[in-house]
């Protein structure tokens, strides 16, 4: 288990030179959209491995205990179980071909817990819960911070918060720090929390950098893209300057932050973009679901498509494959 970040006193100086070269963060992208595809065996290992990084998400205002219990299942078995063998897996208690979290409203968290608690996996795949007025963040303090502790309360293992992003577009650095402080206190001692930035809404890349290192200064666990509720969601441009951010937090303090986008990663393509990125910029310690996830409903559908294609050598058709 990775060690979680403590955080550290917030570092205004170290805010005040952060200067974002857009340039190389575009010729950054450029470079990864253009790197060599990935083929066969290769192509399908890595996948499997963004599978394994996946939190099976729904946000649903017609979510029910049903629908959670569907998901449980999902992230349990993500693949037919003969598409699964032929790439040399198994299911059983030590297979590893499972998403990394379930991730729900507090109200549904009780409904996962006991899902994947009758499924014998609640110490393999993690409850997430978003909390603190997702996806907007605009609700009082106290509000906030209540429904992280019920959230906590009813058994979620790790919490994506939403930071309010007036505080960013204002300078307001001091008092976004201290209210993610308190939401991280409000986690407990065993909870991991995300820090959602909704990176689309925070004006400049700058705005992006510096929001990312308070987040980590005021002891956030992750950092996390986006809501998914956003025009702009999760792009490999935020995901550079993040991850720099990350690296640089490391580089003074040693202690790993992981990285979450989500929102607008649909296919096995994007996946693998975002997992070539990671092992670039932050190296392969990142590339495992203690520092990476993926925010994600749809993607395991295109991967599921993906490596039926490679297993089979021809493209299911309606009958026999179904998406999502």
């Amino acid at each position: 288990m990775i060690e979680r970040n403590p955080g550290c006193e917030l570092d205004l100086g170290w805010l005040n030179n952060v200067n974002i070269n857009l340039n190389a963060v575009n010729a950054a992208v450029t470079d990864l959209l253009n790197s060599r595809e990935l083929k066969n065996e290769h192509r399908a290992a890595w996948l499997l491995r963004a599978i394994t990084c996946i939190d099976l998400t729904t946000l649903a205002g017609d979510d029910t205990a049903s629908n959670v219990s569907r998901l449980c299942l999902k992230a349990a078995k993500p693949l037919p179980e003969d598409l699964l063998n032929e790439l040399g897996f198994e299911y059983g208690s030590d297979c590893p071909i499972r998403t990394a979290a379930v991730c729900v409203y507090p109200s549904r968290v009780e409904d996962a817990v006991k899902m994947l608690t009758k499924l014998n996996l609640l110490d393999k795949i993690n409850v997430a819960s978003v909390a603190t007025g997702f996806p907007s963040g605009q609700m009082p303090l106290k509000t906030r911070l209540e429904e992280i502790r019920y959230a906590v309360e009813k058994g979620a293992t790790e919490i994506d918060i939403v930071i309010d992003r007036s505080l960013v577009l204002t300078g307001q650095w001091e008092l976004l720090y201290q209210e993610i402080q308190q939401m991280k206190e409000a986690c407990g001692p065993k909870a991991h929390m995300k820090a959602i930035l909704a990176t689309g809404e925070l004006g400049t890349l700058n705005n992006v950098y510096k929001a990312s290192l308070v987040a980590m200064m005021a002891g956030s666990d992750f950092i996390k893209t986006s809501t998914g509720k956003e025009s702009i969601n999760a792009t490999l441009t935020f995901g550079i300057v993040m991850s720099r951010a990350i690296r640089e937090y490391y580089d003074k303090f040693n202690y790993k932050v992981g990285l979450k986008p989500a929102g607008g990663i649909r296919t096995g393509n994007d996946a693998i973009s975002w997992l070539i990125m990671i092992k670039e910029i932050l190296g392969n310690e990142w590339l495992n679901n203690e520092l990476f996830r993926f925010g994600a409903s749809g993607l395991l559908g295109d991967i599921e498509y993906n490596l039926f294609k490679y297993v089979t050598k021809y493209y299911p058709v309606s009958y026999e494959f179904t998406v999502g």
